[in-house]
């Protein structure tokens, strides 16, 4: 008897369980972690449910997910396949159209590759192969010093602030290149973990979308005032289906580092599973990171509204570097 859609299989074919996505607000979440120390306890490893992992190596720390879990739980009715390929863990996750979405992970669970396969057809959205990295462990050493960039335009331009933008001005932003040559293209963890090269591209702030304290979970209202953002993306990906937009998640000061970077890598996925689910954004073109309360909106140690948000931008010129 064949297991039902939606039923994720291992390398054996057997049904695996699904992930437990119950908990919604951080204190669901404390007593389920597990924590280990590596490297002569020069690294903390944490674990969440979900796939999470955050990683504490001195004073940085970063937090690390499977995306692959949120293209399952967002396409409910998909058929995942999980494979072994050359030391390396595939997930195959196949919408009712057809469309396969491939995530390639290594064996220590780092991002090797994703695709999209139609009809045959496999079509690379991110490269990420650790041939293409300097770095060979949880941090990018080199990239952490790139100089930020000079801004030219006016910080309307630069930061798009939904509440105040039109459509057409967020569409202007996700379309316009890098304010300043890039030198190469860089691997979707360079990206991820340095603010500088993200700051190449122009962001659109969802000022409209702010998060409870301690939670992830948006209420009705304010997704509907993500319409405006959802056109603009479909319309940049009208105009090139193989674009990629990362959705930043951030928190206010309030909380310890653990709690605040899971806090925000949690609300960076609700925003892109609403994306997907409510207004038919392709899951594959989004990718999350959560920076915790690194990148503070308004400097301030107490609670804030402003600072539990998201924040997305286009970075397939940083992926493919592209000066234009």
């Amino acid at each position: 008897m064949l297991p039902p859609a939606g039923t994720t299989r291992g390398p054996d074919g057997r049904p695996l369980p699904p992930a437990d996505i119950s908990e919604r607000r951080i204190e669901d979440l404390r007593e389920r972690r597990r924590q280990r120390s590596e490297d002569g306890g020069r690294r903390v490893i944490i674990e969440e449910p979900g796939s999470r992992t955050i990683v504490r190596e001195g004073d940085r720390m970063i937090i690390r997910h499977d995306e692959s879990e949120r293209f399952r739980r967002t396409y409910r009715d998909a058929d995942v396949r999980v494979e072994r390929l050359d030391g390396n863990n595939v997930t195959v996750v196949r919408r009712p159209d057809g469309t396969e979405i491939v995530t390639v992970l290594d064996e220590d669970g780092n991002l090797v590759r994703r695709a999209r396969r139609v009809g045959g057809r496999e079509v690379v959205l991110i490269d990420n192969r650790r041939d293409r990295r300097r770095d060979r462990g949880f941090f990018v050493e080199d990239i952490l010093r790139l100089p930020p960039p000079v801004v030219r335009i006016p910080r309307e331009e630069y930061i798009v602030e939904i509440e105040d933008a039109s459509q057409e001005e967020i569409y202007e932003a996700f379309e316009a290149p890098p304010i300043e040559r890039i030198e190469r293209a860089y691997t979707l963890d360079e990206v991820r973990q340095s603010a500088p090269l993200r700051d190449y591209m122009r962001r659109v702030d969802l000022d409209t979308i702010t998060f409870e304290t301690g939670s992830w979970d948006l209420p009705e209202q304010q997704i509907g005032a993500m319409v405006g953002i959802a056109e603009a993306i479909k319309r940049a990906l009208a105009a090139n289906p193989n674009e990629i937009f990362l959705v930043e998640g951030h928190t206010d000061a309030v909380g310890s580092d653990e709690d605040n970077l899971s806090l925000s890598d949690r609300r960076a996925e609700t925003v892109a599973t609403v994306l997907t689910q409510r207004f038919g954004i392709p899951a594959e073109n989004l990718t999350t990171q959560g920076y915790g309360e690194q990148y503070l909106k308004v400097n301030t140690q107490v609670a804030e509204r402003q600072n539990r948000r998201a924040t997305i931008r286009r970075i397939t010129p940083l992926l493919q570097g592209q000066a234009q």
